[in-house]
């Protein structure tokens, strides 16, 4: 209701100025009697503060005026805010999608992890495979180079008993003094 009382008084200066202007005689119109927007002087300028105005008439023609305006000014104004609030819809909805996408980039970098998850852990097995193989090989040479020691023992073995027999048979056949009897 303020805002409609300070329009109200706004008109009303306007509307006094187009009074003045239409109560002057034809051709007898200064700048200073011209309404607003019609010279470069202010339009308060060069009025006579002792000019009847007709205070009824001014509220009519200012009620006349808000009554012409005011239906589509406040349709303008619902149309707006109807804009503003499917503006922040929208922001809303666009905040969802962003999030989404968000939600599908890291779907993207989890599903690469998964990837190259499964990679390693193939990696793993054959290094594991690997591992065991390995693992057999050694086995089976700790087992052969056991088998050679204990070959090349019994080899030296039987070489240390063969040089006694034959130091002992050398022994036995060297000539021996006979004894007098």
């Amino acid at each position: 209701m303020a805002r409609a009382s300070r329009a109200v008084v706004a008109l009303r200066g306007y509307f006094q100025g187009i009074h003045l202007v239409l109560r002057q005689p034809q051709g007898s119109l200064t700048p200073a009697f011209l309404p607003f927007g019609l010279s470069d002087t202010s339009p308060d300028e060069g009025l006579v503060e002792d000019l009847m105005v007709d205070d009824k008439a001014v509220e009519q023609l200012a009620e006349g005026l808000l009554s012409h305006y005011l239906p589509d000014l406040q349709r303008s104004k619902q149309a707006l805010q109807e804009l503003t609030q499917n503006q922040v819809v929208l922001l809303d909805t666009l905040e969802q999608e962003i999030s989404k996408f968000k939600e599908c980039h890291s779907m993207l970098d989890i599903n690469a992890l998964f990837t190259e998850a499964k990679h390693y852990h193939a990696k793993l097995v054959n290094i594991r495979k690997e591992m065991l193989m390995l693992h057999e090989k050694t086995s089976k040479l700790k087992k052969r180079a056991l088998k050679l020691q204990q070959k090349r023992q019994k080899e030296e073995l039987e070489r240390e008993q063969q040089r006694e027999k034959e130091f002992e048979r050398e022994k036995q056949l060297t000539a021996k003094p006979a004894k007098r009897t």
